[in-house]
């Protein structure tokens, strides 16, 4: 996109087509516009448009252009923060009912995908959350205790059966958390795919068609664009860390984390019976954490913390190559494909967002780079919401205000920097 080959990657090259869209040129009215073509926007449009609402989704860039195609592709359950924290952060009522909705938002990722066919590369086998050393295996221990208690079929699997089903270096993991629920897919195929569903159901998409103000008009809203309007009862937000014009707030609350993903060349047939031979998502519990996962055609998708520009990029694919000649020694030679990055939104606790910005003007965001599932099950609910369906005292987060955090951009640098220094020193010896 934007022919930057390090925005969106390996993942525009192996996507499938998005669905024909374009400008907003001219007036429409709808019941609901939704501004944002990532999956909360897309899964908003979606699940309204099966109610038969009238919905225009309008996106600045083109769909799935922040990170919707940037990510890794792991669809997560649950968020960063352990699930016992959350009831004290979002309330007791909130916090269990947020832990209920995204435990199982895997599986609504899995249901939507199934329903419509959506071609994502779609892998069910699981996830492995990675315990290095015997403190990450105790962060291991007691995240395991604490979703088991609310039914989650997770399981703690030995250092030995970790070696096997990762296919790494002996010693290099002390066990990890297998979570069935969840697993990996395509994100910007999965995106461009929500967007055709949704096309299908009757939503109108525009792309290239940034909001650059909003009026109120009547008991609804008119929503200007460079070229068009929509004129609509209600607006749902859903730009999250990319966010500019009316919505600017929502990114400056969120401190940007960069991270950047790096893809081999296709794995030879033995290296694939040994590396992640069932395909599972994996990731670690380092503070400057490590993931990866195979794509459909074998390739081997290794990211981390940091943004690949200026010295960034050579640092950080010498650590990486690094890295994998040590867990895995059977690679031999490391060569990467594809190179890119996009930034992660960070919110000041960890835990996602429900703001109402004015009367029927409201959105879900702060996902802190767990987007694939909560963005699907957030955009369902906001449709509910929308709908009636659901009250506002019966949403799993409650209503706060959107608020600058201070000094984001010096701390987004320090962030930056901070990973590239540890990435020049890190696995030389």
């Amino acid at each position: 996109m934007r022919n930057d080959p390090r925005t969106h990657g390996l993942w525009e090259a192996s996507a499938p087509a998005a669905p024909p869209t374009g400008r907003l040129e001219r007036d429409l009215t709808a019941d609901v516009v939704v501004v944002g073509g990532g999956f909360t926007g897309m899964s908003t449009a979606l699940h309204l448009a099966e109610r038969g609402i009238s919905v225009v989704l309008l996106e600045a860039e083109e769909v799935g252009f922040g990170g919707a195609g940037r990510n890794v592709g792991l669809i997560n359950g649950g968020m960063w923060v352990m699930p016992d924290d959350i009831p004290g952060v979002l309330g007791a009522v909130h916090g269990e009912r947020a832990l209920d909705l995204l435990g199982g938002a895997p599986l609504l990722v899995r249901e939507v995908i199934e329903r419509y066919g959506i071609d994502c590369q779609l892998e069910k086998q699981g996830t492995l959350h990675l315990a290095v050393g015997e403190e990450g295996l105790t962060e291991l221990r007691d995240r395991h205790r604490q979703w088991a208690a609310r039914g989650a079929p997770v399981e703690l699997v030995s250092a030995e059966e970790t070696a096997r089903r990762v296919g790494s270096a002996p010693g290099a993991y002390t066990g990890s958390l297998l979570d069935p629920r969840a697993g990996t897919l395509q994100p910007l195929a999965y995106v461009r795919g929500l967007a055709s569903a949704a096309l299908s159901a009757g939503a109108r998409i525009f792309t290239h068609s940034p909001v650059l103000a909003t009026v109120r008009q009547g008991e609804g809203w008119k929503v200007s664009t460079a070229s068009g309007s929509v004129s609509a009862g209600f607006i749902a937000v859903a730009t999250d860390a990319y966010s500019t014009g009316p919505w600017e707030v929502v990114r400056d609350e969120q401190i940007f984390l960069p991270y950047f993903n790096l893809a081999t060349k296709p794995l030879s047939p033995d290296l694939l019976k040994s590396i992640l031979p069932n395909r599972e998502g994996c990731w670690d519990t380092k503070e400057i954490l490590s993931s990866f996962r195979m794509d459909r055609a074998g390739r081997l998708v290794f990211g981390s913390v940091g943004a690949l520009r200026n010295t960034g990029h050579a640092v950080h694919a010498g650590w990486a190559k690094r890295s994998l000649r040590r867990l895995f020694p059977q690679l031999g030679a490391v060569e990467f494909e594809y190179a890119w990055f996009g930034r992660i939104g960070m919110t000041t606790d960890a835990v996602p967002r429900f703001h109402r910005f004015a009367d029927k003007v409201a959105g879900f965001s702060g996902y802190n780079g767990r987007g694939i599932a909560p963005g699907t099950a957030f955009g369902k609910v906001l449709a509910g919401y929308i709908a009636g369906d659901i009250a506002e005292a019966d949403l799993p987060l409650p209503v706060t205000e959107p608020k600058a955090q201070l000094f984001r951009n010096v701390k987004a640098a320090y962030y930056e920097a901070g990973a590239q220094a540890a990435h020049v020193v890190a696995e030389r010896f």
